[in-house]
């Protein structure tokens, strides 16, 4: 099946024949269709399986073939929400893409800016608003976005909302809404609260899940080296020696981590950027269009700010730190493989991480490749010892034990 044969109008089908866009991914093909007859969807699709031109192409459709609405200028007709503002760029420039030739104005609001520039576009003709909860509900608030009258809405990357505790904010947007919209929910997993989600705000939805919950894509070869922690840092090094690793995006637990790591990196004359909550908007987006445009071959990143990233041909991705929540894992990886390509997932897992690497494994329902043969293998296995303080009455038994010789 190609694209033309899904009945998206010619205007459409232009622009997506200039990105050379003709077959439709799994989900395109089931949810497009289901769009344009105007029903409720609930999406379920891994990471990098189109679900952004999913619900693109259709929501330009629909607002480009309903006359009546361009009669009412300040109506904003589609809504998406989405929970972070590199993926709300990145679905801002999706629209801009398919709807390069049709009259639809697209705007994107987003936190961590200035929000004056969103207010000047904001007033001009807005048809498509991508936005972030936050920012969204306080131009809600200041009376400078009015959704009344929205006649889609869409929710991106349910789980992650739930992950980042945004779900009240989600739903106070919700409330906001008329009651006669069609709704729109994609999620990459589907957790318990994010269906019951679901039952509240669709009606009658089509479901559509085109690959197993939390499943991870086949063309990504999965590798695993076990390693102490305070190794880490030398085997990526190490591992960052091989040729084929064109670029990579590097994940750490925390944002001082990434920080911690790229200067490490640097001090061996291995140029890297990191991107995490800290960093200014401008500074996010820099390392951003670095990486994209191959300038930069190493991203370190954390998970939120992670988000959103689509970069074409991405080789690598490194679990420095593996992830506690394994729906996570299957997040990171699929930001390489994306779009029937080959890609490559390496995690590093020293001691203490080895219960989050059973959770990750009985998630896939797979074993991750050891490899065994690397100059840093794991020596230690014992858990980390935590800093405690003596409890009252222990103290004396404390000092005495720590006077006892070294055997």
């Amino acid at each position: 099946m190609q694209f033309k044969d899904l009945n998206i109008i010619p205007d459409i089908i232009k622009a997506l024949e200039m990105e050379n866009y003709q077959t439709p991914t799994p989900i395109q093909e089931e949810a497009i269709p289901v769009i344009l007859n105007g029903k409720d969807l609930l999406g379920c699709a891994q990471t990098g399986t189109g679900k952004t031109a999913a619900f693109a192409i259709p929501t330009l459709q629909l607002l480009s073939e309903e006359k009546i609405y361009h009669s009412a200028k300040q109506n904003i007709g589609a809504l998406i929400v989405t929970p972070t503002r590199e993926l709300a760029l990145q679905i801002y420039q999706s629209f801009n893409t398919y709807g390069q030739f049709t009259n639809l104005k697209c705007c994107a609001v987003f936190g961590g800016v200035s929000q004056k520039p969103q207010e000047e576009d904001l007033r001009q003709r807005v048809d498509i608003l991508v936005a972030t909860p936050g920012r969204l509900l306080a131009l809600i608030d200041q009376k400078i976005v009015n959704i009344d009258h929205i006649k889609i809405f869409i929710l991106d990357e349910a789980d992650r909302m739930l992950d980042m505790g945004f779900i009240n904010d989600v739903k106070k947007i919700i409330a906001k809404t008329p009651v006669k919209k069609q709704t729109l929910l994609f999620s990459a997993t589907m957790p318990p609260d994010i269906a019951k989600l679901a039952n509240k705000i669709l009606k009658n939805p089509t479901k559509i899940e085109v690959t197993p919950v939390s499943s991870t894509v086949d063309t990504i070869k999965q590798y695993l080296y076990f390693v102490d922690k305070g190794n880490k840092k030398d085997l990526l090094l190490h591992v960052l020696k091989d040729k084929n690793i064109v670029s990579a995006l590097v994940f750490t637990r925390t944002k001082h981590g990434a920080d911690r790591l790229k200067k490490k990196l640097s001090r061996n004359n291995v140029i890297a950027q990191a991107i995490h909550g800290d960093k200014s908007q401008g500074a996010r987006q820099n390392a951003l269009n670095n990486f994209k445009n191959k300038t930069l071959r190493i991203l370190i990143a954390t998970d939120i700010a992670a988000r959103g990233i689509d970069i074409d041909e991405l080789t690598h991705v490194i679990n420095y730190d593996l992830p506690d929540i394994p729906e996570t894992y299957v997040h990171r990886i699929g930001r390489t493989g994306r779009a029937g390509l080959g890609g490559t997932a390496i995690s590093f897992c020293d001691f203490d991480e080895k219960e989050q690497l059973k959770d990750i494994e009985k998630l896939i329902g797979k074993k991750l490749e050891e490899v065994k043969d690397h100059p840093y293998p794991l020596m230690n296995n014992f858990p980390a010892i935590k800093n405690t303080i003596p409890k009252r009455g222990a103290g004396r038994a404390a000092k005495s034990q720590a006077k006892l010789p070294k055997r």
